[in-house]
C-alpha cells in the first residue's frame, strides 16, 4: 500500500496580494456607479411622468374634439 503525500502547511503570506489592491478601487467604482444610476433613475422618472402628463392631455383634447364633432 502506498503512503499518501504529506501536505506542506505554510503560514499566510504577509505580502499584499493583487486582490487587496484592486478590491478598494472596485468598491469605490461600484459606489460611484450606483450613485450615478440613482441620479439617472430620478431624471428618468421625472421625464417619464412629464411625458405621461402630455400624453394624457393630448388624449383628453382629442376626445373632446371628437365629441364636439359628433354633436
Amino acid at each position: 500500500m502506498t503512503a499518501s503525500r504529506r501536505r506542506v502547511i505554510r503560514p499566510p503570506s504577509s505580502v499584499p496580494t493583487v486582490m487587496s489592491f484592486r478590491l478598494p478601487r472596485l468598491r469605490s467604482q461600484l459606489q460611484r456607479e450606483q450613485q450615478s444610476l440613482t441620479n439617472w433613475t430620478a431624471k428618468l422618472k421625472r421625464a417619464f411622468h412629464s411625458f405621461e402628463k402630455h400624453q394624457l392631455r393630448i388624449a383628453r383634447l382629442q376626445r373632446q374634439i371628437r365629441q364636439l364633432e359628433q354633436t
